[in-house]
């Protein structure tokens, strides 16, 4: 299948606000503490977890936020912490930095019977091996066909992210109580993979959205100094970190392996952002309140702080289309009700959960 790519090339002093003037926001409630995520359980609640290990519920109506209780052992450090969470039919699924010991965590995965008060998880995931980092957990959740994927980041170490004998670096494919899929790569050929292991290469995934029309499973991806990008997740494929970085270079400002963006032989992406913009969560958009956007994808900017959204064309993405930069901060998750209804929420603090209005 044929995909086009769209690299964006940009300076920051070049952005603008394509639809600033008719975006309205409501700040639905205030007092939210470097969320991470949001998932609706019904059309009036919403369930959400902060950063630093806090989970809690949210009424719609009466604006009423009730913290939830729970025993994961979350180590907030660094970029790890609650991460992201989704419910579905009366389960929570919920990713994060789960304390290991000896100073190391894991990207691990939690699912648990809902509960409004207190919920008790039980693991059906966790990334081996622990490791001793702050940073590159991924760990964003979709559904798809009974299968959950679970997107894991390589937690600042590179190139292990081609060795899919462990699980760092990879998107992980599970049935929905953590057995395996008998269809996952380890066993059609790919016999040195781990068997959770859907695709590999991979650096920091933190959005993952199911494409409406196609029911194609997207990410979204941290490069280092550029290299973003939106892509596919296909069964036994590799991104290729740290080997390409997809345009960007390290920090340092040297090349990655041989300073290609792509090589022969790895998946390449639909979308890259050169420079970075820190890319979040992404959603496909479904509804009639931004009849425009139906069917394209909404990219949160954690370094821009800016939401966009990028078109559908064909197999790929056009243009990408600033929505409005700089007014609610680093946009870290968005979700979309049954309504078409627009919800966002920033990483950080004394912040508001948003409601976007046309």
């Amino acid at each position: 299948m044929k995909r086009k790519i769209f690299i964006s090339l940009f300076f920051y002093f070049t952005f603008f606000n394509l639809h600033a003037s008719e975006i309205k926001f409501e700040k639905v409630i205030h007092g939210l503490n470097n969320p991470w995520s949001l998932s609706f359980i019904d059309k009036e609640k919403i369930i959400f977890t902060e950063k630093s290990g806090k989970l809690y519920t949210l009424n719609l109506q009466n604006k009423k936020i009730s913290k939830i209780n729970h025993n994961l052992n979350v180590k907030d450090y660094g970029q790890g912490g609650l991460l992201d969470v989704l419910y579905n039919d009366r389960n929570v699924y919920i990713s994060y930095s789960e304390n290991r010991g000896d100073r190391t965590t894991s990207t691990s995965v939690a699912k648990g019977i809902f509960n409004q008060n207190s919920i008790k998880f039980n693991n059906i995931f966790r990334a081996d091996p622990p490791i001793d980092s702050m940073y590159h957990f991924g760990s964003r959740l979709v559904i798809k066909s009974k299968h959950l994927y679970i997107t894991a980041g390589e937690r600042g170490k590179g190139m292990i992210a081609q060795d899919p004998t462990n699980h760092i670096g990879t998107i992980i494919r599970i049935h929905l109580d953590g057995s395996i899929p008998k269809g996952n790569p380890k066993f059609e050929g790919n016999s040195n993979w781990l068997p959770e292991i859907y695709q590999i290469g991979v650096r920091n995934p933190q959005g993952m959205s199911i494409d409406p029309l196609t029911q194609q499973v997207y990410i979204s991806n941290h490069g280092p100094k550029g290299g973003d990008f939106i892509g596919p997740v296909i069964k036994g494929t590799n991104y290729g970190w740290k080997q390409v970085a997809w345009g960007g270079t390290n920090y340092s400002g040297t090349k990655v392996g041989n300073g290609n963006a792509w090589e022969p032989g790895l998946l390449k992406p639909d979308h890259i952002w050169v420079p970075s913009i820190g890319v979040g969560g992404i959603k496909f958009y479904q509804g009639n309140i931004f009849p425009e956007w139906n069917n394209s994808l909404l990219v949160a900017s954690l370094k821009l702080r800016y939401l966009s959204v990028l078109p559908r064309i064909d197999n790929g993405f056009g243009k990408e289309e600033i929505i409005f930069k700089d007014k609610i901060g680093r946009i870290r998750d968005i979700e979309i009700n049954q309504k078409g209804e627009i919800f966002l929420i920033a990483d950080e603090y004394e912040t508001f959960l948003y409601k976007l209005l046309p």
